[in-house]
């Protein structure tokens, strides 16, 4: 490591310890609607959401503590002092990269949540396959009262991205990304090529499931057949993807609909399922929760071999 490169890992290292948050209380009290609307969007009917003896589910433990548009007040200056300097030594992109959280024991609606956060950690510097830069990991501990009921960990990359060299006329054309295919969803997939859309269904209770799962998380039952969807959806929720481009994409037969910014669904199908999938036959910026849309296959071709995957074409859009 170079001398000025040392030099700046010192003055990032003095950031550890120092407190982004100090006795923050949230916003709200543990509460069932926000319980309720959580487990219906992520599709969890497990039975211990809900009723008189209800905890809240324990991934929603940085939901308690998030300030919502308005954000919090009393923020510390040590963060955004961090990221100055890491701007200043050149280090202008970011890229979250992973959290990790840590359950002391279950939230119930009505409790009062504070919480504190620090920076913790600041690592050497890193050569990535998106730039050179630094991990910077923050702790956030959760309170009812005196009790620590939780930890979540947040790490992001702050890099100085690499730069863009021109691409070879001679560089081969790049591949489309395939579906990940194994033993719990490969009939699936099969059904896909036969321009068929199945859905598992328990044999058990006769509960709709997907994605494709070796168990019914209504009942825990093993075993099941399948249905075939009629193709007929609505867009029930979507993101809006710019970043990061990818060469396939651009090359593709389809390219007006995914070579960015394209719009990803999350497809709510008559027959109560959701899926995700591209929302073609509009404009990204046309797409609006509540959209009726159909199913529709593509095949895709590419060194490998062809293979067919799902999209979701708005009613009356053009191609």
């Amino acid at each position: 490591m170079s001398e000025v490169h040392d030099e700046l890992w010192m003055s990032l290292k003095a950031y550890e310890g120092r407190a982004t948050a100090v006795g923050r209380a949230g916003k709200d009290p543990v509460n069932e609607p926000m319980i309720r609307h959580w487990c219906e969007a992520l599709g969890d009917t497990n039975p211990a959401y809900s009723g008189a003896d209800a905890i809240a589910p324990p991934t929603m433990l940085q939901a308690w503590t998030m300030g919502g548009l308005s954000g919090h007040t009393g923020r510390s200056q040590a963060y955004d002092d961090l990221l100055t300097r890491l701007d200043e030594a050149g280090c202008t992109s970011v890229v979250a990269t992973d959290c990790e959280q840590e359950y002391l024991r279950p939230l119930r609606p009505g409790d009062e949540i504070t919480f504190d956060a620090v920076i913790e950690s600041v690592s050497d510097r890193k050569t990535t396959k998106l730039g050179t830069g630094y991990f910077v990991t923050t702790r956030m501990d959760v309170r009812v009262g005196p009790d620590l009921v939780g930890t979540h960990r947040f790490r992001i990359l702050k890099y100085a991205p690499l730069r863009k060299t021109p691409t070879a006329p001679t560089a081969p054309k790049a591949p489309r990304p395939r579906p990940v295919i194994n033993r719990d969803n490969a009939g699936f997939w099969e059904g896909v090529d036969r321009h068929r859309l199945l859905i598992q269904r328990c044999t058990g209770c006769s509960t709709l499931r997907f994605p494709w799962l070796p168990g019914c998380n209504a009942c825990g039952g093993l075993d099941w057949d399948t249905a075939e969807a009629s193709g007929e959806g609505t867009v029930y929720s979507y993101v809006v993807v710019h970043h990061p481009p990818f060469p396939a994409f651009a090359e593709s037969a389809h390219a007006a609909d995914v070579a960015g910014p394209y719009a990803v669904g999350l497809i709510e199908l008559a027959e109560g399922v959701r899926m995700i999938s591209n929302v073609v036959g509009v404009p990204y910026d046309k797409v609006r929760i509540g959209l009726p849309v159909r199913l529709e296959f593509r095949r895709h071709e590419d060194p490998g071999g062809s293979f067919v995957l799902p999209v979701f074409r708005v009613h009356g859009g053009e191609v």
